[in-house]
Formats: C-alpha cells, structure tokens, sequence
C-alpha cells in the first residue's frame, strides 16, 4: 500500500457551443416536440433529467419562470424563462395538448425519457453539421458560459444551475476560483 500511487486522470474543458452553433442546432431539431425539449436545456441551463421531468403546471408564465422539482440533491428552484422559449413552449403546448408531462414519451402516461432525447440531441447535431461531440450537458454548459461571457455574476449562475457550492459552478464553467470571485466583483463596482 506504501507504494500505491495514484493517477489523477487529466480534468477536459467542457464543449461549449457559440451562439450563433446553438441557434443552427436548435433550428435542426428533429421536430418541434425536441426543439422545444432542447430549448429548454439551453434556455434554462437544466439536467437532461430535468428537462424530461417537467410538467406543463411548472411552467409559470405570469411569473415568468419554470420550476424545477427536485432536481440534482433533491432540491427544488426556480429558473428563468424567456418570453422567446414561452412563445416555442405555447406552441408546442398548442400542437401538442399535452396533459401531465410536458414532454411525453411514446406512452402519454410516462415521460418523455433522457435516451430520447439524447438521441434527438446527436441527430440535430448531425443535422446542424457541428464537429464538436454535442450532448444535451453540452447545451447546459454552453447556457452557463454564454452568461458568463455576458458579465453575468458568477453567483447568479450558480443558482441558476442549482449548484450548492461556487466551486462546483466555477469547474464547470471551466474557470478558477479566484477568476471567478474577481470577475464577480468587476461587475459588482
């Protein structure tokens, strides 16, 4: 055991998008059901689980939020929606009528499910011709670089991503944290 060494396996950046990648994707989603499902993991920065998850009661158009139950360590929080994702999530609403699950899956009863929509993600990427490996996690750290990138304070993307800790908002935006904590206050002053 004294002569057990460990190997750390090297930490990648993550694969972030441009917008103007994440626009040609969104517009090469196979159908409006998956444009809309993937536009809500870019637009709101959710888990893939997170967005298969929702019901149309947690979209709050008045407030202008959608609510995430129980996502990552249980916990509940809202996020934000832009009036662009209400109008593509009325209509996919208005085609679509769903009753319980916002996304339902081939039966109506049960949600739409995370292998679905990863299959949706690879073919709009396909379709998109874009070289870069694209997950669904990949429009959820895209989300989160674009408001960095914006001089949004690094602790409004944290909540916005659910993180307890800034150290785990900062590694995924692929930056450290003193970086953070500066650029933090450069938008404080």
């Amino acid at each position: 055991m004294n002569h057990t060494q460990f190997i750390h396996e090297p930490r990648k950046l993550p694969v972030v998008l441009s917008p103007e990648e994440v626009a040609r994707f969104l517009d090469a989603a196979p159908g409006l059901k998956y444009k809309a499902a993937l536009s809500v993991a870019y637009g709101a920065g959710l888990r893939v689980s997170e967005v298969v998850a929702l019901k149309v009661s947690d979209i709050d158009s008045k407030r202008i939020v959608i609510r995430i139950e129980q996502g990552n360590g249980h916990k509940d929080r809202y996020v934000m929606l832009s009036p662009h994702l209400l109008e593509l999530l009325r209509a996919w609403y208005k085609a679509a009528r769903p009753q319980g699950w916002l996304f339902p899956g081939m039966n109506p009863v049960n949600p739409m499910t995370t292998r679905q929509l990863r299959r949706a993600c690879h073919a709009a990427a396909h379709m998109a011709e874009i070289g870069k490996p694209v997950s669904p996690h990949t429009l959820r750290h895209s989300f989160a670089t674009h408001l960095l990138e914006q001089n949004t304070d690094v602790r409004v993307i944290q909540v916005l991503l659910g993180h307890t800790k800034i150290e785990s908002t900062v590694r995924y935006l692929g930056i450290e944290v003193d970086d953070a904590l500066a650029i933090a206050e450069q938008v404080d002053v």
